[in-house]
């Protein structure tokens, strides 16, 4: 069993509903998968830009899973469990 924990960063544009239903998959997921052994941290590009540009994020919602590694990215309101899954590297 993996035991490090996840550190995943959600990056939306404002308080959408894309935004909304993206960080609520991403939760559901994150709690019937990684047995509470993660942290999401929302970040709003209309609030912080200057994050957004390190980044390099074109298009919200995107998720990048910084911990553990390698470093992915997933963009999309995170409804696909599957795509999510194999963007976090956990086993489907």
């Amino acid at each position: 069993m993996n035991h490090d924990k996840y550190l995943l960063k959600l990056f939306v544009t404002g308080k959408s509903p894309r935004a909304d239903r993206a960080y609520r998959n991403l939760e559901r997921i994150c709690r019937e998968e990684l047995d509470w052994e993660y942290e999401i941290e929302v970040i709003d590009v209309l609030e912080r830009p200057q994050l957004a540009e390190e980044e390099k994020i074109l298009a919200t919602p995107t998720l990048i899973k910084l911990l553990p590694p390698p470093i992915k990215r997933i963009i999309g309101d995170l409804s696909d469990k599957r795509q999510v899954m194999l963007g976090l590297d956990l086993p489907s």
